[in-house]
């Protein structure tokens, strides 16, 4: 599976595309997308061009959730600089951004750059920026880096990759952030860039770092038996909410982990969705009432060894 669509809605408002002829109609209610298409870079437009169009539209003081599209048409030698110039402007526009709550940087699909190319950079100075901040997304692993990350307000920080690096991973749980409630990190597939080991989950798991954590997401992850495993028997559990292991590869052995752990009874929902557990473990996760999402299930090898079982989101 790659991700063909931008997202329709974004920290429960939909996301529209901002262009300059049409300007912003409902800027509260609304996330705003910038983005520049191959077209568009082709004839020297950049990203920053756009958005400093976005930032003289009237209702720009408005805007509580922005949407940071492709910012530069696709793959290209200015990946990387390009996302750099992108995190300046943001920075820079601060004080024409005073309501800004939430943000997404990096709303690219596979069709202008698959996710293991998408070339990142250091996104820290956005957390300083904008102190209300309450919900960050990011796509894209690549020379991903979130600092010495601290925030006071945020509350959803989610990172989707085809791979995570050690070094994001750490930043992400290490975070001082303590009005935290939703984590979501997609481990990815070693083959492209996952370098996340189960002993790194210690840490996370131990239910130290973050102590309003209601929503745990550890997806996409090649090894998910054993994450599901290591939250099974891990102290964080039992003070969530909804635990999502979606996208995953996903069987039988982990499966039966969870549903093994009394504390998994606690949950309001489990997601497995994308996985390959048999129909019967189904059931007996299902048995478990609470709501679980186990849709989209793979056929994978018989002996669940891992050698036909893949992740969703990858390349």
């Amino acid at each position: 599976m790659a991700i063909y669509e931008n997202v329709a809605e974004f920290a429960g408002r939909a996301a529209v595309d901002w262009e300059p002829q049409g300007g912003l109609s409902d800027p509260a209610a609304t996330a705003c997308r910038i983005s520049v298409n191959w077209e568009e870079t082709d004839a020297g437009q950049t990203w920053t061009d756009r958005f400093a169009a976005f930032l003289d539209d009237p209702g720009v003081a408005e805007v509580e959730a922005l949407i940071v599209g492709s910012w530069a048409g696709g793959p290209s030698e200015r990946g990387s600089e390009a996302a750099e110039e992108a995190v300046q402007a943001l920075v820079a526009a601060r004080d024409r951004l005073p309501r800004l709550t939430a943000l997404f940087f990096g709303d690219i699909t596979s069709e202008e750059c698959e996710i293991s190319w998408i070339e990142q950079t250091d996104v820290n100075a956005l957390f300083a920026a904008y102190p209300e901040l309450q919900h960050f997304r990011v796509r894209g692993g690549q020379g991903l880096s979130l600092g010495q990350l601290q925030h006071a307000q945020l509350r959803h920080l989610a990172i989707e990759t085809g791979g995570i690096s050690r070094q994001a991973y750490h930043q992400a749980v290490r975070a001082q952030l303590p009005q935290l409630e939703h984590l979501e990190l997609w481990l990815g597939d070693a083959g492209y860039g996952a370098e996340v080991e189960i002993a790194d989950l210690d840490f996370l798991l131990s239910g130290v770092a973050f102590p309003k954590l209601t929503y745990l997401g550890l997806r996409d992850s090649e090894m998910a038996d054993q994450v599901a495993a290591a939250v099974a028997g891990s102290p964080l559990l039992g003070r969530l909410q909804v635990l999502d292991l979606s996208l995953g590869n996903l069987s039988d052995v982990g499966a039966a982990a969870l549903a093994e752990a009394p504390a998994v009874r606690n949950l309001s929902r489990l997601d497995i969705h994308h996985h390959y557990c048999s129909a019967a473990m189904v059931q007996r996760l299902e048995a478990l009432e609470i709501e679980v999402d186990a849709s989209d299930a793979q056929a994978g090898d018989e002996g669940n060894t891992g050698d036909d079982r893949y992740v969703a989101v990858s390349e």
